[in-house]
């Protein structure tokens, strides 16, 4: 038997990422147990059009399970032809019932369907895992949901905004993310029984005594596989579905990328505020000891990155799968689709980690807010001042003015003057006093309704959450 090890070239998705769940579902074990669960299902379905004997598939399916790859790889050496060596193992394994195996089909009625199943199965896996990472969330939009902090816009400082709410814009993504995965994973369907260009007219002609129409037994069989089908199929189904799922991947992907990179940027120094779980005695550097790089949301977005690259595999397949098909989309169909999923299974596993371990830090979030917030809580004061009396232009100039020195004087690490200075300007202290002058410029409680609405943002998770549940 073909045994691998660390002397060839591996897959880091062999060991590296995704988790051995999904890795199963994409293994070749399973690919083959399913294969072998599809001819069952048709040989049932056959026996109650009285084309085959109880017997026959009894055979067939008590030896349902006993996978022989390596005896299977042996045959394929010779005839060159995967899915025929399966067939030739399996009927070895089946005295009785080998010989109808695959009776009146294309290998498409049944690698189709089992891509159907393995997509369903993986795309559980993942909403599953995307619903745990939602709950997490949800919780820290909540927990965070009043804690004042300086938003930013060009990554530049802009007006303050709250930590719940800005990691309710990543909730609102994912909740979007989710729902569209639970709309592509509930529309998959699977070839069905149709034969070699999705006529049936092999079934038709094996049926045209047995009193069994093709589309009765094509029912039968993916009744039994608890599988919908297309109505209308070529040899394949049609790739539009592969396309929309891993579009949907890639969406889930997209959002994963922001939160990331949000948390890169916000765990830099200069911004502090973040910062992602670091182990006691994990290392940042090979050369400097100091370090504590965002390896972990590095990672995020550069496998996501590599998500984003494959729908448009999917999209080639879709549209140059020519006439009844083509058969250039097979090999890039065994890499592309267990690759989109088992990325973003390892994704999501480490975005979890990060929002069950990321710090937000009060401290540089104070600093933030205290040091630039204050520019934005000016437009507070420019209102109450032209409602006081003053001039609108008058006011706004003095204004620029003053925060232009407030400016200069950060960049060259001096105290934000900006409040002092704005308090003690007759301009301004003419027409409102001093202590209200501080008071709103407080820049903490300028936030409108951002918490109300990070909450609501977590209250429509735990809804989601709870209706995928029911």
């Amino acid at each position: 038997m073909t045994t691998f090890t660390h002397e060839s070239y591996l897959s880091p998705l062999t060991w590296r990422y995704g988790s051995e769940t999904m890795r199963r579902t994409w293994s070749e074990t399973e690919k083959r147990r399913l294969m072998r669960r599809v001819w069952v299902a048709l040989a049932e379905a056959q026996y109650e059009a009285g084309l085959v004997t109880a017997m026959q598939v009894a055979d067939l399916r008590a030896r349902q399970d006993h996978i022989d790859i390596e005896r299977a790889q042996q045959i394929e050496e010779e005839i060159g032809h995967d899915l025929m060596a399966e067939i030739h193992t399996y009927a070895e394994q089946c005295p009785t019932g080998g010989p109808i195996i695959h009776l009146g089909a294309t290998s498409m009625d049944v690698l189709d369907n089992v891509d159907a199943l393995r997509l369903r199965t993986a795309l559980d896996q993942i909403i599953e895992r995307l619903k745990r990472s939602l709950a997490t969330l949800a919780a820290r939009i909540a927990e965070e949901a009043d804690t004042p902090a300086i938003a930013f816009t060009h990554i530049q400082p802009a007006e303050p905004t709250t930590v719940g709410y800005r990691f309710a814009q990543h909730g609102q993504d994912l909740l979007a993310d989710l729902e569209e995965l639970q709309r592509v994973r509930n529309n998959i369907r699977g070839k069905g029984i149709k034969g070699a260009v999705g006529t049936s007219a092999s079934y038709d002609q094996l049926l045209s005594e047995s009193g069994f129409t093709p589309r009765q037994l094509e029912e039968r069989v993916m009744q039994k596989l608890d599988l919908p089908v297309f109505e209308a199929a070529t040899q394949t189904y049609p790739r539009k579905q592969d396309w929309l799922v891993v579009n949907a991947l890639a969406g889930l992907c997209a959002s994963l990328h922001k939160f990331a990179f949000d948390l890169r940027i916000l765990q830099s120094p200069p911004f502090g505020e973040w910062s992602e779980p670091f182990g006691s005695k994990q290392v940042g550097s090979s050369a400097m000891p100091f370090k504590r790089n965002p390896v972990s949301a590095e990672n995020i977005d550069s496998l996501t990155r590599q998500v984003a690259a494959l729908p448009r595999i999917a999209w080639d397949n879709s549209a140059l799968n020519l006439l009844e098909r083509t058969l250039d989309d097979s090999a890039n169909r065994r890499l592309y689709l267990p690759e989109a999923f088992l990325l973003t299974d390892e994704v999501l596993m480490r975005c979890q980690r990060l929002f069950e371990g990321m710090t937000v830090w009060p401290g540089p979030t104070a600093r933030n807010l205290r040091d630039y917030g204050v520019f934005a809580a000016t437009e507070r004061l420019l209102m109450e001042a032209v409602k006081a009396g003053g001039d609108r232009q008058h006011l706004h100039e003095l204004i620029r003015e003053q925060s232009l020195v407030a400016w200069k004087a950060l960049q060259e690490g001096k105290p934000n003057p900006l409040v002092d200075n704005l308090m003690t300007d007759p301009r301004i202290s003419d027409l409102i006093p001093p202590e209200r002058t501080h008071s709103l410029l407080q820049a903490s409680a300028y936030v409108g309704d951002a918490p109300q609405r990070a909450r609501n943002i977590a209250a429509a998770i735990h809804a989601a959450i709870h209706a995928a549940v029911d």
